[in-house]
């Protein structure tokens, strides 16, 4: 079993910046790729960015393209996404996840471990 834990959520205006952790635990050697998706009450799990553990390539969301950047600390089992020029439509519950297939990573089937989400609100 793989724990995750994301952190660094909260309520920012529009224009400003926050950085979103994720925190692995237990078996963390049998995920390769880690990702970040988002989901209101009125919409469906969104794809956000992922990221693989070894070689560190992001791919992005082209709705965050450019403002958001996914970053790994292998040390510290850890996945950031910093948010940059965030707007009201970024917000969201966000989720980290945890992939030990490696592909399929822009769709949540692609996951085997998920967090219990922070929460980020932009106000306009």
């Amino acid at each position: 079993q793989v724990q995750l834990v994301e952190a660094g959520g909260g309520l920012v205006q529009a224009g400003g910046s926050l950085r979103l952790s994720c925190a692995a635990s237990g078996r963390t050697a049998s995920t390769n790729a880690m990702g970040w998706f988002r989901q209101t009450p009125r919409t469906e799990r969104e794809f956000v960015a992922t990221i693989n553990w070894s070689g560190g390539f992001g791919y992005y969301a082209d709705s965050v393209k450019g403002r958001f950047t996914i970053s790994r600390d292998n040390a510290k089992n850890t996945v950031y996404l910093q948010m940059n020029s965030l707007k009201p439509e970024d917000t969201a519950k966000y989720y980290c996840a945890a992939s030990s297939r490696g592909y399929g990573l822009e769709y949540g089937s692609g996951y085997d471990y998920w967090g219990q989400g922070t929460q980020v609100t932009v106000s306009s």
